[in-house]
């Protein structure tokens, strides 16, 4: 049975926060990285290796995790990983080698991978009971909290050290979790609406098994999950380089490249529900993706700074809503087991595109490999096209 009004906005609530904290923390790390190669003295390539442990622990606990939603719950792994992520945040400055680094970001990749999982498969449940798609608000207050996150850890870098900066972020992970989880604790994962199929006797509150056909389905998805993230990756680590080094942008132009995407796919998130409503799933793929594969081309080729900027955020607006629509289909079809495949392979694509740019531009140019971004746009706006009658069950 579908809980009642009242519960079911407790649960989004409860859910939005875990997002946002979920950000929150992570950008805080991330804003803090050079400070921790310098406390290590590790060489760039020594700090990649390192880095690689939060990669690999949250593939692996990713595939793990599906398994470990379907026999403890969604809601209780939701909980135990973000006490794992708000821990583990504090132990990188403890680190005086980039092989201790690389073990401690093992374990805080491994309480990342298994809360966004586990996180996605409670807001996929939450979506069915809803009959609403509002999955980009949550990949929305993930944004915003990276975005306080980043803000944050920028204005404190000159105050405090790494250390106290991170066991702050422990310290407000910690009581964010205590009072948010022990709602979501409550809360009993909701069912399907009475009215839909899924509530019947015959079919059960079940997702579909995971036959060869729905794996088929599922890692389709998460294919347009890989597209976007490759997108973020890519425009994460390489848009400030293009400005700087193409368009002759000063390094702080440079740096509000990268801002003004972010700010854009956060935009796009939050105004994802209402575009969802309108346009439907697929319209909403095949117009992301095309629209996001225009905006790079402008943003890969265009021969001023601010033509350049503008392509940033048409591709933000364009990618926004791909990777929770992606996400949120996988889990309709397999439960937390499609999300774990589709969110492995999202993170995939994140992980391909930084390196996979470099190579590119090592081989033609810089320019030319962020085009690469608009081919897989375009691919994910493709894939959109074709999976529509499954798209819009």
């Amino acid at each position: 049975m579908p809980g009642t009004t009242t519960d079911l906005t407790r649960l989004r609530t409860a859910l939005t926060v875990f997002f946002a904290l979920d950000g929150f923390i992570f950008a805080g790390w991330v804003v803090r990285i050079p400070a921790i190669k310098q406390q290590t003295g590790a060489s760039a390539s020594a700090l990649g290796l390192a880095l690689l442990g939060v990669s690999a622990g949250a593939v692996i606990t990713m595939i793990l995790t599906g398994r470990l939603c379907r026999r403890y719950g969604n809601h209780q792994v939701t909980v135990v990983c973000a006490v794992l992520l708000s821990l583990s945040v504090a132990l990188p400055p403890l680190t005086h080698s980039a092989l201790t680094l690389g073990a401690v970001l093992l374990l805080f990749g491994s309480a990342y991978g298994g809360i966004n999982v586990a996180f996605n498969s409670a807001a996929v449940d939450l979506v069915r009971a809803l009959q609403r798609p509002i999955m980009p608000s949550f990949h929305a207050a993930f944004s915003l909290g990276g975005m306080i996150g980043a803000g944050l850890g920028g204005l404190v870098a000159g105050a405090l050290s790494p250390t106290r900066h991170l066991l702050g972020l422990t310290v407000i992970g910690l009581v964010v979790t205590a009072l948010t989880g022990r709602t979501l604790l409550r809360l009993r994962p909701p069912g399907p609406p009475e009215n839909s199929p899924a509530s019947s006797p015959k079919e059960g509150t079940r997702p579909r098994r995971l036959n060869s056909r729905t794996r088929g389905l599922v890692i389709t998805f998460g294919l347009i999950a890989l597209c976007t993230a490759y997108g973020e990756g890519a425009l994460a680590d390489w848009s400030a380089l293009h400005l700087e080094q193409d368009l002759d942008a000063t390094p702080g132009a440079a740096a509000v490249g990268y801002s003004c995407f972010a700010l854009a796919m956060t935009i796009g998130r939050l105004t994802g529900t209402r575009l969802l409503e309108r346009l439907g799933r697929t319209r909403t793929l095949v117009y992301g993706g095309t629209t996001a594969a225009v905006g790079m081309l402008l943003g890969a080729l265009a021969p001023s700074l601010w033509a350049a900027l503008l392509g940033f955020v048409i591709t933000g607006l364009g990618l926004a809503n791909l990777f929770p629509v992606a996400v949120e289909r996988a889990g309709a079809l397999a439960g937390s087991d499609g999300v774990a495949i589709a969110s492995t392979l999202g993170y995939g694509g994140m992980l391909l595109g930084p390196p996979a740019i470099g190579f590119m531009a090592d081989w033609f140019s810089l320019p030319a490999a962020l085009t690469s971004v608009a081919v897989l746009a375009a691919t994910a706006a493709v894939i959109g096209f074709v999976t529509r009658r499954t798209a819009e069950r």
